[in-house]
Parts: C-alpha cells; structure tokens; sequence
C-alpha cells in the first residue's frame, strides 16, 4: 500500500520519472525510471528493485548512454 513520505497522502500513479542523483561529488542524471508519484505532491518513490538498479548504474556498472553540459545557477 502506497503512502507518501511527504505528504501522507495513500493515492499514486504508475510512471517513468527522470532524476538527479549527486554521486561522489557529481550530478548524473538516470531517464525512465519506474516510480509511484503521490498524485498530491507529485513525490516519486522507487521500489527496492529499482533503487538497487539505480544505485548500480550510478556507480559504475555500465557507462552513460550520453554525457550532456550542465548550466549551473546560484540563487544568492
């Protein structure tokens, strides 16, 4: 049964999700991810199965599909 982290809320959809992950001091971005996203605070939660998937490709089971420049903004 689903429930949100952030907001408590019980309902969520089914989607692919992209995310930033900080991996050793770098940013990677994973695309297509399987996740539950609560349909009140949009939260993605990734099952154990994923996560692990995650975490292996981050670290360097297998190389980047492609590498892309990255802006980087300071709200200060």
């Amino acid at each position: 049964m689903f429930e949100c982290q952030v907001c408590g809320n019980k309902a969520a959809r089914a989607e692919f999700v992209s995310e930033v992950f900080t991996v050793e001091g770098r940013r990677v971005l994973v695309e297509h991810v399987p996740a539950q996203v609560c349909q009140r605070c949009g939260e993605a939660t990734f099952s154990r199965e994923t996560a692990e998937k995650v975490r292996r490709l981050v670290h360097g089971e297998t190389r980047p599909v492609r590498t892309v420049p990255l802006d980087v903004f300071a709200l200060s």
